[in-house]
């Protein structure tokens, strides 16, 4: 058995805890809560986008999927390395689309429901980077009918 001054700084559980923290803050439309769990100079790597840097950048994200979507994520599994500098999360998307996104169907609350999942690196305890997957032609099969 490792003694307790032998436990690493950082592991796998500590990297699953994180993880936990900043889901449960997803569910709770606890934005400022997502955003303590990201390094300064979070990487976002957004599904079938370009990558955005740093945490402002990352609120400007969350204010608009706030104000195009309302999301709520079940069957949340967090997997994570044995030192907790790599994780995944692969979760089921319950959703209603409010307004019309760039690029995207016309909105008028269309449901949907939809497996997604993301690929972290976390480093000093705070996730740096996110990388996020869904499938958008399955996205766009149930917002368009």
């Amino acid at each position: 058995m490792t003694s307790p001054a032998a436990r690493p700084l950082w592991n796998q559980a500590d990297a699953i805890a994180l993880l936990a923290r900043y889901y449960a803050a997803f569910n709770a439309g606890n934005w400022q809560g997502m955003l303590d769990c990201l390094s300064d100079d979070v990487a976002h790597d957004v599904n079938q986008g370009e990558r955005v840097a740093g945490k402002a950048a990352f609120a400007e994200f969350l204010d608009h999927m706030e104000r195009c979507y309302k999301e709520r994520l079940d069957d949340i599994v967090l997997m994570a390395n044995e030192d907790g500098t790599r994780a995944a999360a692969e979760f089921v998307v319950h959703g209603a689309y409010l307004a019309t996104d760039e690029g995207l169907p016309e909105a008028n609350g269309q449901t949907y429901v939809l497996p997604a999942g993301a690929f972290l690196a976390i480093k000093n305890g705070k996730i740096t980077r996110l990388t996020m997957y869904y499938n958008l032609a399955d996205w766009m099969k149930q917002v368009v009918g």
